[in-house]
């Protein structure tokens, strides 16, 4: 299969021509190379509104110092979508120690050398710079996303607004916002009132009476535990279910966020899923070289939507939801076969997996029908919650009827996976495990334990060191049935919150005597914005206890932290990693 131009939403002034379009309804700016894929954002949106008739128009990495591309297709007739990319621009810009990066997966050529810091901002600023009295600015994407109320930017050191007042936009829409999107879209297009639409943020005059007042901006620059009180119910209204809308004074004007918007059921999830994605780099973009991303995301599937593990220093639940959202098993393996049109196919499947692989095809009845609990957790440092049955057998299915997909010779697990649901799985755990590591790894298992000392995980959120050691029992046992040899290698994570040296001694005499291996990678923790760990990063304080606990701040001995345990033992040579 191979395309040409008019297969992707244009770009260029000579494609919407060829259309015989003399404007866009809706023209999505953002800080990636256009990729035409379902796992880019702003394609997913572009090809949604597609198919409900819209015209749309697509900008990628703008120059922010010319007008030129930003005004290439013109002004929209509706609004301009903007987006910083499918990583947080800061978090893509620089490492947890905040050294610049010198590649960008997303960008062509694969020097990072197009998308600018804060790029939800900039690029707000230069649409009002070449358009002005512009039709409105709507923010989108996980930057908008994850800074939509005051939040703590690692990189400046500060407290920040909420996004949409920095950047100037008119409305945000926050989560993955699909509903939200068709609704504010018809609204804007038929004129009607767009401020009661959930999953939208706005700026107001006036406070909304019937919302959870928030702190104020300023006062969670005066004391940090109100900035805590203020996330506490930022994080606790997240779930269409039960969430309330939040209101927060900022200067003299108010931040509305209104209730999250409905998820997707399965027959939308699949729906998304059928779009036209082409799942190759604009023409346009392809000329300035190859996207280092389409290596691994061109073959993959996304099962499903949600993850509710939550690990304290992930953003994933406030981004995408707790509560899972999954695609047919009939559409799944329609995509699997789609896969055989393409020339460079060659029977290799990325990854069949999202945001954690092995949730897909279960969730807690409870929450479905009534939301996520008020006081405690699908799963933390103690114990799965006896509510939550998880089950695998969906899931083992499905991963079968891949392998017997015409084409298929392999379909990797490339996504997380959580260790502690396989051992928590008395029925079908083992099963489960038996077929990743007889059919859907390479040589390698990836977990995240993350860390092994008990008070660390209790603020990272994650489970006990006691079940990664049964895991890797149970992992060793069916290699060794299987005659592979295949090995784990494990994500950890030094100086979060709570971690001192010695607990990364701990963490290194660990993975020597009880894991036999000795770690070659470590990462340093990086404070992103809307995670209960980088508010304990800017706080130094317990939320929930509100006692002080450690914090490293200092860059080198951050990387002292890491030191520790990536370095080899003389007699460690022989250990896998």
């Amino acid at each position: 299969m191979t395309f040409s131009e008019k297969d992707f939403l244009p770009t260029t002034r000579a494609e919407m021509d060829a259309r015989g379009w003399d404007y866009c309804d809706v023209i999505l700016v953002s800080g990636d190379a256009y990729i035409d894929s379902p796992f880019i954002g702003v394609a997913m949106v572009g090809r949604m509104l597609e198919r409900l008739g819209y015209k749309v128009g697509m900008i990628g990495q703008p120059d922010i110092k010319t007008p030129d591309d930003i005004m290439r297709l013109g002004e929209p007739k509706l609004y301009w979508g903007v987006s910083g990319g499918s990583v947080d621009s800061m978090v893509s810009n620089y490492t947890a120690t905040k050294k610049f990066r010198n590649s960008d997966d997303y960008t062509p050529g694969g020097k990072n050398d197009k998308r600018p810091d804060r790029a939800l901002s900039v690029y707000c600023n230069l649409i009002r710079r070449y358009f002005k009295g512009t039709v409105p600015l709507v923010l989108g994407g996980i930057e908008a996303s994850l800074r939509r109320v005051s939040h703590y930017d690692y990189w400046s050191n500060k407290m920040k607004k909420p996004i949409i007042f920095d950047a100037k936009g008119d409305i945000l829409i926050y989560g993955m916002g699909e509903i939200a999107l068709e609704q504010l879209t018809h609204a804007l297009a038929c004129g009607n009132e767009w401020r009661d639409i959930r999953g939208v943020c706005y700026i107001s005059k006036e406070p909304v009476a019937e919302y959870i007042q928030l702190p104020s901006h300023q006062e969670c620059v005066d004391t940090k535990e109100r900035y805590i009180d203020l996330f506490d119910d930022f994080y606790d209204n997240n779930d269409p279910i039960t969430a309330k809308g939040l209101c927060q004074p900022v200067d003299n004007r108010f931040l509305i966020q209104n209730p999250p918007c409905d998820y997707l059921n399965e027959q939308e999830m699949d729906a998304n899923s059928n779009l036209p994605f082409t799942r190759e780099l604009h023409p346009y973009y392809a000329k300035q070289g190859k996207v280092k991303c389409l290596e691994t995301i061109k073959f993959s599937i996304m099962t499903h939507h949600g993850c509710w593990g939550e690990c304290n220093f992930c953003a994933i639940g406030v981004h995408q939801g707790r509560t899972i959202r999954t695609r047919s098993e009939t559409n799944i393996l329609s995509e699997a076969k789609d896969f055989n049109k393409y020339k460079d196919y060659k029977g290799i499947i990325s990854d069949v997996g999202g945001p954690t692989a092995n949730m897909y095809g279960y969730e807690c009845d409870k929450k479905l029908k009534k939301g996520t609990c008020e006081d405690m957790r699908c799963v933390d440092a103690e114990r799965l919650c006896k509510v939550m049955k998880v089950n695998h057998s969906r899931n083992i299915n499905l991963l079968r009827q891949i392998r017997d997909v015409e084409g298929v010779r392999k379909a990797f697990v490339a996504s997380g996976i959580r260790y502690d649901f396989i051992t928590a799985d008395k029925e079908h755990g083992y099963s489960y495990l038996k077929e990743m590591v007889k059919h859907h790894i390479s040589g390698q298992m990836k977990v995240a334990p993350e860390h092994t000392q008990q008070r660390v995980l209790e603020l990272m959120g994650k489970p006990g060191k006691e079940t990664l050691v049964d895991f890797k029992k149970m992992y060793d046992k069916l290699n060794k049935e299987e005659g592979k040899n295949q090995f784990l290698t494990y994500y950890l994570i030094a100086a979060h919150p709570g971690c001192e040296e010695k607990d990364m001694h701990e963490l290194k005499r660990f993975t020597r005597d009880e894991l036999k291996m000795n770690p070659e990678q470590a990462q340093v923790f990086t404070p992103t914005p809307s995670t209960y760990s980088a508010v304990m990063y800017y706080t130094e304080m317990d939320p929930k206890t509100r006692k002080k606990i450690f914090v490293e701040k200092d860059t080198k001995r951050k990387e002292k932290q890491k030191q520790i345990v990536v370095k080899k033992d003389s007699f460690s040579s022989g250990f896998a990693s």
